[in-house]
């Protein structure tokens, strides 16, 4: 007979194990909270923006042709603010102890579509290291890209903050440990049911073994079986004489 389990059963189940529960939920969340807070490196992040425009007079005249020129050059001044080109300078003026390729993989650069504003990102243990370097990569591009590209189309639009925390998220990592807990709490719950191999009932006993019950022991509180309107259960131990054949 295929054994089916019902909906009382399994809220039977987990209020049963329910302090089990509890417990794993609280120990995962702990954990993660531990490690988040003392045992992971903080990043902190500093953006500063460029704007890609050359500079006119007040009687210059707007020129459609010059902006999608400014707009096919981003590509371009992307890579270049990447380049050790810039980095190396970025490197001496800030006294770093890395390599452009290393300092390479702590920045990205983007811009909106169709926009002259590039965002120069920067990510780092330290959150004034990070507003130093977002700074001095703007400022040394451009002053670099006068000479490289003979252009001079560019200028610092916003300058870099103090960077802010952006990883580990310690509330994240406890929200998403706090969940992990709860369905490992859950999974270990039927899975001592599931592993529990004694028979609380008696129908289990007919359907499992198929032997008909002809009686069950009632199991008596002795701390509850006592003094009624002031006066107590008294047990008294008989035993009956046996006849030998």
């Amino acid at each position: 007979m295929e054994e089916t389990i019902s909906l009382k059963e399994i809220f039977q189940t987990l209020k049963k194990r329910l302090l089990l529960i509890i417990i794993i939920t609280a120990i995962f969340t702990a954990i993660s909270g531990i490690v988040s807070y003392f045992f992971l490196t903080p990043i902190y992040q500093s953006s500063t923006q460029i704007l890609v425009n050359q500079e006119k007079s007040e009687n210059a005249v707007y020129s459609p042709n010059e902006v999608q020129t400014n707009l096919q050059l981003i590509n371009t001044y992307n890579a270049i603010i990447k380049s050790p080109v810039i980095l190396d300078k970025v490197i001496k003026k800030e006294n770093l102890e890395m390599t452009s390729g290393e300092l390479n993989k702590l920045i990205s650069v983007s811009n909106e579509q169709e926009s002259q504003v590039v965002n120069i990102t920067v990510q780092h243990e330290n959150p004034q290291d990070s507003k130093k370097i977002a700074n001095t990569i703007a400022t040394t591009f451009q002053s670099e890209i006068k000479s490289i590209m003979n252009v001079d189309n560019v200028s610092i639009l916003t300058k870099a903050e103090l960077g802010s925390r952006i990883k580990p998220s310690p509330i994240l990592n406890m929200t998403i440990a706090l969940v992990v807990g709860l369905m490992v709490g859950v999974g270990v719950a039927f899975l001592l049911k599931y592993l529990d191999n004694t028979f609380k009932e008696d129908r289990v006993i007919e359907d499992q073994l198929g032997l008909p019950v002809l009686g069950a022991i009632t199991i008596i509180n002795i701390d509850k079986a006592t003094r009624k309107n002031g006066s107590k259960i008294e047990i008294n131990e008989t035993r009956g004489d046996s006849i030998g054949s």
